[in-house]
Formats: structure tokens, C-alpha cells, sequence
């Protein structure tokens, strides 16, 4: 017997499957990558996530050596509020618009003013931000009349995998709950604000709990993917939700930090809640019954990626030679720098922010270089300023009157060490990693366990199959990092002007 989790991140698809212990027997991951034609725009073709789902799920079925009949359910994840838009025969009309994605600032404020601030948080629990789904929406309406006029159905980049898989139009709660078209404490689309918009309802998927089944893959798919046709398919959850499923996230007072390309601060509700101002995200959680509050920094691991990318060559030939990864061989050269960085500070706003600013002008910055400054004083620094971002959003949920009475983290940034103890340090408390790292896609493999009768409830799949390991506890640095982490603080709003400024210079684009 197996389960299956496929999740359609950011950077790639990643499969993996499990035993009924839980036990990890094998992955697969598929890099794909994403366009920017503008600057803060961000998109990605939906066929592209489908090939790699291909490959991955080809792959990881002969690396694990299990016959397409053991998989006993496929759960699903991805990354959040992507906009994927299907004509009357399923065809994408055109690239993602993705999480990250900043151009709906104009059809933000026109959402605010059409149904208004307050109204819009009691029904989503949530402001509406650029990088939410119901805003594209709008913004594809204005731009883009002619692909507007061929919209027969709305989907979230995990749920057009699953019509591939299935041929059916379904979600879940706690994607839908990023779109802003859900009435969060009622687990329901909310007809008022599709009214109001004049997005037909029937446009939308089909709404499941996380544990449900949403259909079986199709034979299509069957020959495409190595599957068996029938395998059941479960709903599933958002990545963020999902990951915490997989990190045990699933009682109040235990709270997660998630370092991938973005930077999540999750905590469990029992209860229907949201931030008063908004501040944090309020959203049904991948179980029933349940919610969640969520503060997130855009580019947490983002930010190192870029930096990889744009500044690191040399760095990543000499990963090349030593065969390791090219962060093995930057986060080393910043291990070497004092806790700090010798007064660098750097603001990870590098494709806007959510939490607690909610500014999608907001820019990067190195602030403080000086001669003194090196290449990895600049790779410290940016894993300092991602420690700071994601203290701001735990220090708004704790508000909130939500325990942390234990921190567990994750994700790729989890897996380093240095950056372990730096939020450790920032956050002045103990973390812990849990037995598996694989976050999102080993969630979604526990709740296809759930919806399939392997196991009887979310709590049980994950008090089975997860535990905490390797504390991170808070050392003498702590000192240094509170008092940078004041002048962090203060940075944004000195800079907010600077910011707005820079984003009316023209680009090349």
C-alpha cells in the first residue's frame, strides 16, 4: 500500500510517496521556470506544471519499485492564488498569474471600494492583496476583454492538475480560501462578492474538505502518468495548509515557520478568528472544523535564490566541482561572518510584501554596506532580514492570543543549519525540525491516507507519522539580533516614500 503527494510549487513539481507508517520510500522533483515580462509581474504556462506532474509521477513510481495498483490515493497540493483560466473545452487560455504577482494593485483598490474594506474582512477574513486570485480576475476583465470573453472556468494551479488527472473542476477550502471569493467562517463561495464583481458563480469549482475525494484518475491520465485508472484523488490543500498537515501542525498552541521560496508563519485555530486590521491571513485549515491565521514575507528563500542566481556563479561552479549544492557552498562562506553582518541589513521585499505591510511597491534593499561588506556578509545578511520578516508575523499571530507553545520549521530554508539558529536567535525561541522535511507533498500524501480509510483522521495521520527532532535553541547572539531587529523595524516606513518613487521609473519591459 501507498499514497501519493504531487505538489505544483513555484520553482517545480515535486511527487513523493509513503508508506502506511508514513515512511518516505521515494521523491521526485521537475524544475520548471517562471516569467516576469514586466517588473512585479510573475507568470507561469499551466502546461508546463502538467508535463513536469507527468514526469515526476513516471519517476517516483519506478524509483519507490511499487505497481500503479499499490497507490491507494493521490493527494494534492501547490502553491496558492495562481489564476488559471479555462475556456468551454478545458484549454488554458493564458499564462498563471501567480502568487507573487503584483500588477492588481489598481483592481485591489476597486474591490476595497465596491464592497468595502470592512465588509470584505468580515466575509474572508482577509484584506485583498495583489497577489490574491479575485483581483486577476478583474485585471484580466479590464487588459485582457478578449480572453475574458472565452472564461468558462476558474481554476487554482493544484486543481488544474487534478481536471488533467480527474477531468473534474473541484478545490478544496483552504486554496479557495486565498482566492478572496470565499466566505471563510462558512467554508462556501460567497455569493455576495461574486454578485458584486460579476464573476459568474458557475465559473467557479466545485468546494470539497481537504479529506474528500474529488474524482479518479481518468485513463487519459492513467497512460500518461503510469497510474492506475480508478486511483482516487483527494482533495488535498493549499501548499501552506498541507505542509502543516505534514509538519504536525494540527492542534492549537503548535505553530509552524515555513522557509521556502516564500516565508510562512502558520498556527492552527480551533475557532473562526482574523488580525483586526488584516495584518494576517485568515483561512480555513486542511481539515474540518478548523482555520488558520498566516503571516507570510513574498521572497523568504526567494531572496537567496535571487541572489544565487544573479550574483553567485562562482559559487555555483564550485558547487559543480565538489558536486553539492550551490547553497551548501554560499550558506558556508556565510557562516564565517559574525551574527549581524557588521551592521548590514537587508529588507526581502523583492516582489513586494504581505505581512504586516501589505505593499505590493514595497522594494530589496542593502542597507549599511560599507568596504568592510563581502559577498557572504550580503548572503548572511539576507538570511537575517528573512529571520526579521517572518518575527513580524509571529510576533502579530501570538497577538492574535494563539499559543506558541511549540515552533516547528520547515521547508528548503529548514534544512540549513546557520539558518536554524539565526531564527532561533531572532525569533528567542526553541525550534524544532520534524522527522520529514518534504513539507507540502508529504501533507497531501496524509490526507489522500485520510480520504482513502488509511487512516481515520487528520490528527491521527499526523501524530503517526510526525515527530519533532533537532531543537535549535536560542544562544548568546540573541542580543545582537534584537537590537538590529529594531532598526529593521523602523526601516520599512523610513523607505516606504523611496519605494513608491522607484516603481514610477519606467523599465526596459
Amino acid at each position: 500500500m501507498a499514497l501519493i503527494g504531487l505538489d505544483i510549487g513555484t520553482s517545480g513539481a515535486k511527487a513523493l510517496v509513503v508508506n502506511a507508517q508514513g515512511k518516505v520510500l521515494a521523491t521526485e522533483f521537475e524544475e520548471y521556470s517562471m516569467a516576469t515580462p514586466h517588473p512585479l509581474w510573475a507568470e507561469q504556462n499551466a502546461n508546463h506544471w502538467w508535463r513536469a506532474s507527468k514526469q515526476v509521477l513516471h519517476g517516483v513510481l519506478g524509483k519507490a519499485r511499487i505497481r500503479p495498483a499499490e497507490v491507494q490515493g493521490i493527494g494534492l497540493t501547490g502553491q496558492m492564488h495562481g489564476l488559471v483560466l479555462l475556456d468551454d473545452a478545458g484549454t488554458v487560455l493564458r499564462p498563471c498569474i501567480m502568487w507573487n504577482d503584483q500588477r492588481t494593485a489598481a483592481e485591489c483598490a476597486e474591490m476595497s471600494a465596491q464592497i468595502g474594506t470592512e465588509r470584505l474582512l468580515d466575509l474572508t477574513g482577509n484584506l485583498v492583496l495583489p497577489g490574491f486570485t479575485a483581483p486577476k480576475i478583474l485585471w484580466v476583465r479590464k487588459h485582457e476583454p478578449r480572453v475574458y470573453e472565452k472564461v468558462r472556468h476558474v481554476l487554482l494551479p493544484k486543481d488544474f492538475i487534478r481536471y488533467k488527472l480527474t477531468g473534474e473542476f473541484s478545490s478544496e477550502m483552504s486554496d479557495a480560501s486565498g482566492t478572496v471569493l470565499l466566505d471563510v467562517r462558512h467554508r462556501c463561495w460567497s455569493s455576495e462578492i461574486l454578485r458584486s464583481l460579476q464573476i459568474p458563480a458557475e465559473w467557479m469549482p466545485v468546494l470539497v474538505e481537504s479529506t474528500q475525494q474529488t474524482g479518479s484518475v481518468n485513463r487519459s491520465a492513467a497512460r500518461d502518468t503510469g497510474l492506475r485508472e480508478g486511483t482516487p484523488v483527494v482533495g488535498g490543500g493549499g501548499d501552506q495548509a498541507a505542509g502543516a498537515v505534514g509538519s504536525g501542525i494540527v492542534r492549537e498552541g503548535t505553530i509552524s515557520v515555513t522557509i521556502g521560496t516564500s516565508g510562512v508563519v502558520f498556527a492552527h485555530s480551533t475557532e473562526y478568528r482574523r488580525e483586526p486590521e488584516g495584518r494576517l491571513h485568515a483561512f480555513c485549515h486542511a481539515m474540518p472544523n478548523a482555520w488558520h491565521l498566516m503571516g507570510v514575507t513574498l521572497s523568504a528563500g526567494g531572496s537567496l535564490r535571487w541572489f544565487r542566481d544573479a550574483f553567485c556563479q562562482e559559487e555555483q561552479q564550485r558547487a559543480r566541482k565538489k558536486r553539492v549544492d550551490p547553497y551548501e557552498v554560499m550558506v558556508k562562506s556565510a557562516a564565517r561572518c559574525p551574527p549581524g553582518s557588521e551592521g548590514l541589513l537587508f529588507l526581502p521585499y523583492l516582489t513586494g510584501e504581505r505581512t504586516p505591510y501589505a505593499d505590493p511597491l514595497a522594494r530589496g534593499a542593502f542597507l549599511g554596506l560599507t568596504v568592510r561588506h563581502t559577498k557572504p556578509h550580503m548572503i548572511r545578511a539576507i538570511m537575517e532580514g528573512v529571520a526579521f520578516s517572518l518575527k513580524d508575523c509571529m510576533d502579530l499571530v501570538t497577538k492574535t492570543g494563539i499559543p506558541a507553545t511549540e515552533v516547528r520549521i520547515s521547508g528548503g530554508g529548514a534544512r540549513s543549519r546557520l539558518w536554524r539558529q539565526i531564527l532561533a536567535d531572532v525569533l528567542n525561541t526553541g525550534l524544532h525540525t520534524v522527522t520529514s522535511t518534504d513539507g507540502a507533498p508529504y501533507g497531501a500524501a496524509l490526507l489522500a491516507g485520510v480520504g482513502t480509510g488509511v487512516f481515520s483522521t487528520v490528527e491521527s495521520a499526523s501524530e503517526r507519522a510526525v515527530r519533532p527532532v533537532s531543537p535549535a535553541n536560542p544562544d548568546k547572539h540573541a542580543g545582537v539580533y534584537q537590537r538590529l531587529y529594531e532598526v529593521y523595524q523602523s526601516a520599512y516606513g523610513q523607505n516606504r516614500f523611496l519605494f513608491e518613487s522607484l516603481s514610477d521609473i519606467p523599465s526596459s519591459g
